[in-house]
């Protein structure tokens, strides 16, 4: 799905030598090239405050932590997303609150966000799923309605650009109260290990977020909040250095791609390609994800798998149906659009390094199970 080979062996002068600093200088935690990484980040942002730390998930667990969340509030998320949404609101022992997507994009439908608000609602948590921008404007209207947090899930979406109502450009991620990303070797920006980082422009916020990152420390063993262990490490972030002045560039070939997908298979009575604004901006194709409608798309991933084509369903079972997240609460039929989603997604390899011949042997490919 992603060739991170091909990709390593166009920047490995750089990788190499930004690593071998790390080496020469051993500062492997929190060294100048973490704090190198989280100033060009705040800078390709636009962002006044970049957190660095472990990992994506840490990067929302801790988000929520910095805003004081209590157990029993409730926080609103997509249903169709990956695990880690839910798990840290589960984790902190706040109540998770599933809502549907809207079909066209597979993002937090609106309707069912002001459908699922309570006295006890504390906070919205939209995903930017598969790289595509979730409607900012409007979420951040209800949430400013009802004195809500907003939690930007960018895991996926690094990058991306949403174009407001009045035209303004805003980086994703940095729009909410507060904004998390992961750094996981598949994404989009992606280092050759575990990272994330939280984004906001409320010093407050970011005060107390640097120390929750920390294990609650400002002064060394002085612990003023209740903190966790999560810090990308000067190894990750050199590589991060590395690749960050090429991210517009990745971001831009993803798009190239997913354009040529599209010409290729958007005319096929089985298929609906995703869509994207004229320049593109607001989607980064971190997935490239098809529905397949009145056709076997269980056998379509089947057949790519036997030529050889890596494929994916992202995701294969809704999160009110997993079983962890099994909630009294949730009715089959508040969720048509997941479970429909569940059962026509498929996703084709999308990353920097394919090329014409790969993506036409790909679409050939799927046109001819499809045509058969």
């Amino acid at each position: 799905m992603v060739d991170l080979k091909s990709q390593y062996d166009k920047i490995a002068t750089t990788v190499n030598t930004s690593i071998q600093e790390v080496l020469d200088t051993n500062t492997y935690i929190n060294g100048p090239q973490v704090h190198q990484f989280q100033k060009a980040l705040e800078s390709y942002l636009g962002v006044k405050h970049v957190i660095p730390c472990a990992n994506g998930t840490d990067a929302l667990q801790i988000a929520m932590m910095g805003l004081d969340l209590k157990p029993g509030d409730e926080v609103i998320t997509a249903d169709f997303t990956f695990a880690a949404t839910v798990e840290v609101i589960a984790l902190l022992q706040l109540t998770p609150v599933l809502v549907d997507v809207d079909l066209d994009n597979m993002n937090i439908s609106l309707e069912r966000i002001k459908a699922a608000i309570t006295p006890k609602t504390k906070a919205i948590v939209p995903v930017h799923l598969f790289g595509r921008a979730a409607n900012m404007d409007a979420i951040m209207a209800l949430a400013n309605e009802h004195n809500l947090y907003v939690i930007e899930d960018n895991a996926q979406a690094i990058g991306a650009d949403f174009v407001s109502a009045s035209g303004a450009k805003t980086k994703v991620g940095t729009i909410g109260h507060v904004g998390a990303t992961s750094f996981f070797p598949s994404k989009n920006l992606g280092c050759y290990g575990d990272g994330g980082a939280i984004f906001t422009n409320d010093d407050a916020l970011a005060h107390i977020i640097r120390g929750i990152v920390n294990h609650g420390m400002y002064e060394r063993y002085h612990h003023d909040v209740v903190g966790v262990n999560s810090r990308l490490d000067s190894i990750q972030a050199a590589v991060l250095n590395a690749k960050l002045p090429l991210l517009n560039d990745y971001n831009t070939a993803r798009r190239a791609t997913a354009a040529k997908y599209n010409a290729a298979l958007s005319a096929h009575a089985n298929i609906i390609t995703p869509s994207f604004d004229a320049n593109g901006n607001n989607h980064v194709f971190h997935q490239y994800t098809l529905r397949i409608i009145d056709a076997d798309r269980n056998g379509l991933m089947q057949h790519l798998l036997d030529k050889g084509i890596p494929c994916a369903i992202y995701y294969p079972i809704p999160l009110h149906l997993q079983k962890a997240y099994v909630d009294v609460r949730y009715k089959e039929e508040d969720f048509p659009v997941t479970n429909q989603l569940v059962q026509e997604v498929i996703s084709l390899p999308m990353h920097t390094e394919l090329d014409d011949e790969q993506i036409q042997f790909i679409t050939d490919s799927v046109l001819e199970f499809l045509n058969k």
